[in-house]
């Protein structure tokens, strides 16, 4: 009874109770396979080493354990729907899958989504483009779960594999990726504490929790969400997104992920960031301080 009151969104205090809760079961899950992924790496801890933008090596194992942070918090945390809970599993656990299979066996010289396709055109199967393939296709069985109408469906997952592309497209430096989730679906996780519309606003906790559960880590430059997390991360936003949105809403979330994939092709998002005051301050909150770094993202 009591864990139907907290989660149940009956209420102002429920829903910020059911919030804080979704998001330490998320960052609770996440810190702990991290941990142990790190104390026994699969493969060996070499297999997981990367070097960031500025040299230093930095492991992706955050990104496994943020994906199964999040997947484990769908179906523990109370007050879901099924079709939340069975999407924002699969979500995560596929969109995590193809992007880890890329942050192991990348291979090809194609970048970016238009590079991959063209590469893929020309007969030349990248793991960028598998990962493309596999992010669409977990996409749209997330949205065949979390919608009924067919139009809907196919909007819905639009929605899903354009965020988990578009969070993906954030993580250049530390800990922009999460910020940047934080940032976009910050105000819809605001307006469901306030209004206790829909229960899909605690699985939004739950995947924010799971990402920020590590950051101190992405920061300190000692690990990545890689393709893994990011995508898992994007797509589990998604999921919750798609789930509560309206048929004009879902127009214009898969809209706007659209635009800012194709601005992705054109405009780096690291310069735009590097040349915008508040916008370089919040990048570079929490980071160690820089000393020589190109801005080439």
């Amino acid at each position: 009874m009591a864990a139907a009151g907290v989660f149940g969104g009956a209420g102002r205090v429920a829903g910020v109770g059911g919030v804080v809760a979704a998001g330490a079961v998320g960052g609770g899950v996440a810190r702990g396979a991290y941990r142990l992924l790190n104390a026994r790496p699969p493969g060996g801890r070499e297999r997981w080493v990367r070097k960031n933008n500025r040299g230093r090596e930095v492991t992706l194992l955050e990104g496994p354990a943020v994906a199964l942070g999040i997947a484990a918090a769908a179906l523990l945390v109370p007050g879901l729907s099924a079709s939340v809970r069975l999407a924002g599993c699969g979500a995560a656990l596929g969109a995590g899958a193809v992007g880890l299979y890329d942050d192991l066996n990348e291979r090809g010289a194609a970048k970016g989504f238009r590079g991959h396709l063209s590469a893929l055109a020309h007969g030349e199967v990248t793991t960028g483009a598998v990962k493309i393939l596999g992010i669409g296709a977990t996409g749209l069985a997330a949205g065949a779960v979390i919608r009924r109408d067919p139009l809907d469906r196919v909007l819905a997952g639009l929605v899903v594999a354009g965020a988990a592309n578009v969070v993906n497209l954030f993580d250049l430096r530390p800990g922009r990726a999460t910020k940047a989730a934080v940032i976009g679906a910050g105000g819809g996780l605001l307006r469901e504490v306030l209004t206790s519309k829909s229960s899909s606003g605690l699985f939004t906790a739950a995947a924010l929790g799971a990402a920020a559960a590590l950051l101190p880590e992405d920061l300190g430059e000692q690990a990545m969400l890689g393709d893994c997390g990011a995508n898992a991360l994007g797509a589990a936003l998604g999921v919750a997104a798609a789930a509560r949105a309206s048929r004009p809403g879902l127009v214009a979330l898969a809209t706007g992920l659209v635009a800012l994939t194709a601005a992705s092709e054109k405009v780096s998002f690291t310069k735009v960031i590097a040349a915008t005051p508040p916008l370089r301050a919040l990048d570079e909150w929490g980071r160690i301080p820089k000393r020589n770094e190109t801005a080439d993202g």
